[in-house]
């Protein structure tokens, strides 16, 4: 690996300076991705390997980040699962027939992922030989409880609170479904690691929408069965948007790193996970309409206040699609400038 400052990162090893990406870097506020947009649907860039490979390079070579993910959708689970899913530009994803009893899941199935979801492995297998070891590739799914969410509601939502009621109604009936997608992502991720993706990261989206007890429930019990699954073949990154109040346990599954969102500082979440497992974030993506020299002024304070080892430099969710092109590179480039502690 010509750039393994990731992998290095995750391990503990020492870094000349922090690796940077961006959550969802490969997408809509980049021209070159908004023109493939115009002429092909959602789930046909995800479906068809040389569109997925095109937009997952398309950072590394415009933004100059340290890592590679690939393109696709968490939702692709629950759609080889047995259930339609639709990606409405603007509005987000719709599933029209939502999980809400126990006898609907007779509609759900943990299906044979290299028979529904090999489009994904032959983008990976592409992706690798047109990275020609450049930067490593990250892979990813859904968690369980977040995937449950959109099956269960039906749509997006800022609360939830169907999925929730579904949790705490019928708890019987939700840990079968949680357990059925548990099972589904190891054996994707799994295969995601033999087509050749070199780290995982497992996303809670809606983690934080859970008390502490009820995430350990509901969501960390099925998060620490895919990283013990993992966690001996590759690097496993947990992020868990919300969730800093279980930062430890989280710390204990095995995973090399989690993510965590602007919302806590990077003192407390080192307090909180203690320092075997790499942290990673924490830029809140709205930063990136300051004007330059305030992003890299920020910038600056965050690297300073994460040091730089064990740290992974990030933003604290996905960017967003009306950043400009030029402030995501100050992002990379101010971080790129930083070595032993300082700005170069």
């Amino acid at each position: 690996m010509k750039n393994d400052l990731l992998l290095k990162a995750l391990s503990g090893k020492p870094v000349e300076r922090p690796p940077v990406w961006m959550m969802r870097q490969a997408g809509r506020y980049l021209p070159q991705y908004m023109k493939l947009r115009e002429k092909y649907g959602f789930f046909e860039r995800c479906q068809t390997p040389e569109l997925a490979c095109e937009i997952t390079l398309q950072p590394v070579d415009i933004i100059g980040v340290d890592a590679a993910i690939l393109f696709s959708d968490i939702l692709v689970v629950p759609q080889a699962m047995g259930l339609e899913v639709q990606l409405i530009e603007s509005k987000g994803p719709f599933l029209p027939n939502p999980v809400k009893t126990a006898s609907d899941l007779h509609r759900v199935c943990i299906p044979d992922v290299h028979e529904k979801l090999q489009y994904v492995f032959d983008a990976i297998q592409l992706i690798k030989k047109e990275l020609n070891s450049r930067v490593p590739l990250i892979g990813f799914a859904g968690a369980p409880w977040t995937l449950l969410c959109y099956m269960v509601q039906g749509k997006g939502s800022k609360t939830f609170d169907e999925a929730k009621a579904f949790c705490y109604t019928q708890p019987r009936v939700a840990h079968q479904l949680l357990q059925m997608i548990t099972d589904t992502t190891i054996a994707y991720l799994e295969a995601q690691v033999e087509a050749g993706a070199d780290v995982i990261q497992v996303f809670d989206s809606w983690g934080g929408l859970l008390s502490p007890a009820d995430f350990e429930t509901i969501s960390l019990q099925y998060i620490r069965q895919i990283v013990t699954a993992l966690k001996d073949k590759v690097p496993v990154i947990v992020f868990a948007k919300g969730a800093w109040h279980s930062l430890d346990a989280m710390a204990e599954t095995g995973a090399q790193a989690l993510g965590i969102d602007w919302c806590i500082t990077p003192q407390m979440a080192r307090s909180l996970a203690g320092d075997k497992v790499t942290l990673q974030g924490n830029f809140d993506p709205a930063k990136l309409l300051s004007p330059i020299p305030v992003i890299k002024k920020e910038v600056e304070a965050m690297l300073a206040a994460f040091g730089g080892e064990r740290y992974i430099a990030n933003l604290g969710h996905g960017i967003l699609p009306n950043i400009p092109v030029d402030h995501a590179r100050a992002f990379v480039d101010t971080v790129k400038g930083w070595s032993n502690g300082r700005a170069q």
